[in-house]
């Protein structure tokens, strides 16, 4: 796969998460078994990473140090994206005060500069989407037509694309 390839795979995966915001951070615990919980990803524009706000003592921060390894699913009305990749645990201030947002004060109110704020950079390696055109309604005709003609439902673009690797 060309660099050109990759970064008009990279716009169009960029393109589906505009209008997401939270994704499912899933990880791999102690014991090996899939954990997954909402998380806010930060306003930046999507390059092939995904950037979140953490407490370093968090059992997902835990988990990211044990397992890189993470899926981030995103959903909306209509659009599904699955983001495979690898986190990695940030410590870097800078980094920390040109993201911070007041959405990452309720998580930790003590501020930036608090001892517990760390990122996790989640590098995404592919994507996989589906995309509905239109409305729920154009959905379930879609599925109704698909039912009584015996076909598979057309409801939209599938595609699973490498972004890195």
């Amino acid at each position: 796969m060309t660099d050109n390839n990759n970064t008009d795979e990279t716009t169009a995966v960029a393109k589906l998460l505009s209008d997401q915001r939270i994704g499912m951070l899933a990880t791999r615990d102690e014991d090996g078994d899939l954990v997954s919980r909402p998380m806010a990803h930060q306003d930046v524009d999507f390059d092939g990473s995904l950037w979140f706000f953490a407490e370093r003592g968090s059992r997902k921060v835990a988990h990211i140090r044990r397992d890189p390894r993470v899926l981030v699913a995103y959903s909306s009305t209509g659009t599904w994206v699955s983001l495979r990749g690898r986190a990695t645990v940030v410590d870097d201030q800078s980094e920390i005060h040109a993201l911070w947002n007041s959405a990452a004060e309720a998580w930790l109110p003590e501020g930036p500069d608090s001892p517990e704020a760390v990122l996790i950079r989640v590098d995404a390696e592919s994507a996989e989407y589906w995309d509905t055109p239109g409305s729920k309604v154009a959905t379930a005709v879609a599925f109704l037509k698909s039912k009584v003609r015996g076909e598979r439902p057309d409801i939209g673009e599938h595609g699973k694309v490498e972004l890195k690797g």
